[in-house]
């Protein structure tokens, strides 16, 4: 029943997405030529659309002087203007193309600024993205109807709960958010009739951690634990192999790129060369999202430090290009007087700030003990945005975390990613 439910509401969603899964299927086993002229198509095609139908794109080209028509190699990549963060949030709006009738996705992002970035992608670009998942969950024998636990954040607004709980019982999915003692309960009791699970690597550590106090094995038969969106740590992975008797696999994206890299049960982070081209840039990823043709993100520098692993002949059978390391994300853990929050949990507070208030601030968060937080904003707020501030801040931490609300502050950018949450508490 469950499969079922899940099939006839995806292909209401998007009636390509199965197509596109059965097309990656069979590429999953080319030869690594043939996934480079795969690649080198559809970087012409995306070339060609992002300049003959966005204002942003032909005045970027034009005044540097490039072409499309230069690019007759992989190699000729390197010809093409880089693309910022900033570029791409400033410009969007330039950068969109929406075609009369088209069916198109509503998709938005928030980054280490809190800055929103807001876009459609259309139905190609969906169906794409979520095959390319799907793929993924399959070299774990994993079916994404089954049932699944999920560490991820959620809105606080009674109609967003309602809805988001909703879409997870669609899903057949439960969350968890916080560390709270009685919702870890809960969801550990529905996680022993799991499949997989996945979410925010910390926070798969923290359970993990409880999971082995209790000293149980009743959670080995998951297929698939996956973190994504933070760093995994290698100090992760016993603690994570002891509560499920498997490591803890990446899967790497964003919003703007698509999924980039999956972990394959080898152990390498294949690169979805059928839907992007990686670049390693000064050791910064540089990422041209292949069927972002409804907004083009070509050459992007999506702002993560990485190390390429070159070309490889995986045990898997698989020839696309890995990624060796992910450099630029972390996950660490906010502590109260009383519970635990994933540092992402100042991702919400800011990011709802600036959709829902239009209020956009820079920000870092310092913890120099337990139960205290200094929130650094660079800009000096008004008596409103902080009140607003104050609102979402203690919607998420209530009164267990005292705050130093610093506004005005010289907020350096080092050279590796930004990283807007800094600890120095040591567990």
């Amino acid at each position: 029943m469950r499969k079922w439910i899940y099939l006839y509401g995806a292909n209401k969603w998007n009636n390509r997405i199965f197509n596109k899964f059965t097309f990656l299927i069979e590429s999953q086993y080319w030869s690594i030529d043939k996934l480079r002229e795969f690649q080198l198509n559809n970087l012409k095609s995306l070339l060609d659309i992002a300049y003959n139908n966005t204002t942003f794109y032909k005045d970027k080209y034009d005044r540097s002087g490039f072409h499309p028509r230069e690019v007759n190699s992989l190699e000729d990549i390197r010809k093409v203007p880089m693309l910022s963060k900033n570029e791409l949030l400033v410009n969007s709006d330039k950068i969109q193309i929406k075609k009369d009738g088209e069916k198109l996705y509503f998709a938005e992002t928030s980054g280490s600024t809190g800055k929103p970035l807001v876009f459609y992608r259309d139905q190609d670009w969906d169906a794409w993205n979520r095959a390319s998942m799907y793929r993924g969950y399959s070299w774990y024998n994993v079916d994404p109807w089954e049932r699944n636990g999920y560490l991820w954040g959620y809105n606080f607004s009674l109609l967003k709960q309602m809805r988001v709980k909703f879409l997870d019982e669609l899903q057949n999915r439960f969350r968890l958010f916080s560390y709270n003692e009685d919702n870890i309960k809960r969801f550990l009791s529905k996680l022993e009739d799991a499949a997989f699970l996945s979410g925010y690597s910390s926070m798969i550590f923290e359970l993990s951690k409880e999971i082995n106090k209790i000293g149980t094995n009743r959670y080995h038969k998951i297929k698939m634990v996956k973190g994504t969106s933070e760093k995994i740590y290698d100090s992760y992975q016993d603690d994570v192999i002891q509560a499920f008797g498997k490591k803890m696999i990446s899967e790497y994206g964003a919003a703007e790129t698509g999924l980039i890299a999956f972990e394959c049960p080898s152990g390498s982070m294949h690169i979805n060369m059928e839907t992007v081209i990686v670049e390693e840039e000064d050791s910064e990823i540089v990422i041209t999202n292949l069927i972002s043709k409804s907004f083009p993100v070509i050459r992007y520098k999506l702002g993560d430090y990485i190390e390429l692993g070159g070309i490889i002949k995986c045990s898997c059978g698989r020839n696309h290009l890995t990624v060796k390391d992910v450099l630029g994300r972390t996950g660490k853990v906010i502590y109260g007087f009383k519970e635990k929050y994933p540092s992402l949990t100042l991702y919400y507070v800011f990011k709802n700030l600036a959709i829902e208030n239009k209020i956009i601030l820079n920000y870092v968060a310092i913890q120099k003990g337990k139960g205290e937080i200094e929130i650094h904003i660079e800009r000096k707020i008004t008596e409103h945005e902080k009140n607003m501030f104050m609102l979402e801040y203690t919607k998420y931490f209530k009164n267990d975390l005292r705050l130093n609300l610093l506004d005005g502050s010289i907020i350096r950018q080092e050279k590796a990613k930004k990283t807007d949450f800094i600890s120095y508490v040591n567990e």
